[in-house]
């Protein structure tokens, strides 16, 4: 039980944590790189603004339905990306889970160690079968890195997302409860 305290929320390198409105200028930082916009979101690559990011920063300080986390690295405590929960569906006991960081901090294995900590968090203290995402088939690091975490391809969107002037297939993962395993190496 001790090793759960210590484990609440904390990875090999990373801490996932709420966000504050201190926060906010190097959330909407990271959000705006250009890596930001082409591999996490299938709209339109358009740069928010900054009003938008506070728009956003906001809404997920109240929602409960969703879990939004700042990724801050343990040995600075400075925010490097976001992390979260989302789409929940109680019924079927399933969620789909989504990441971000910025681009100075990846490929240092610190997206794999956030994602290796949410799911620690989702399978110990949130009542889901079923961690599922999506992610663009040009992305490779992000689908290694899913693969690390132990997630298993399932499905494939053809054509499904147009950038760089194609169309790409989307990958769907999904990982049971079942499947896991707890090392947190």
């Amino acid at each position: 039980m001790e090793n759960y305290f210590k484990e609440f929320l904390t990875g090999q390198s990373i801490t996932l944590q709420q966000m504050t409105s201190s926060d906010l200028e190097a959330f909407a930082k990271i959000e705006s790189e250009k890596k930001a916009l082409l591999l996490t979101s299938d709209e339109i690559p358009f740069p928010n603004t900054f009003e938008d990011h506070a728009s956003f920063f906001q809404s997920i300080s109240g929602e409960k339905e969703e879990f939004i986390f700042g990724i801050f690295e343990k040995s600075s405590n400075e925010l490097i990306g976001s992390c979260g929960v989302f789409s929940i569906n109680w019924q079927n006991s399933t969620c789909s889970v989504g990441i971000s960081i910025g681009e100075q901090w990846q490929g240092k294995g610190l997206g794999t160690d956030a994602i290796k900590t949410l799911i620690h968090f989702i399978f110990n203290y949130v009542s889901i079968n079923k961690i599922k995402l999506d992610v663009f088939s040009f992305n490779k690091a992000a689908i290694r890195s899913y693969e690390k975490c132990g997630f298993t391809k399932e499905g494939i969107l053809r054509n499904e997302i147009f950038r760089f002037g194609q169309f790409h297939d989307v990958f769907l993962f999904g990982l049971l409860r079942e499947e896991w395993k707890p090392d947190r190496d």
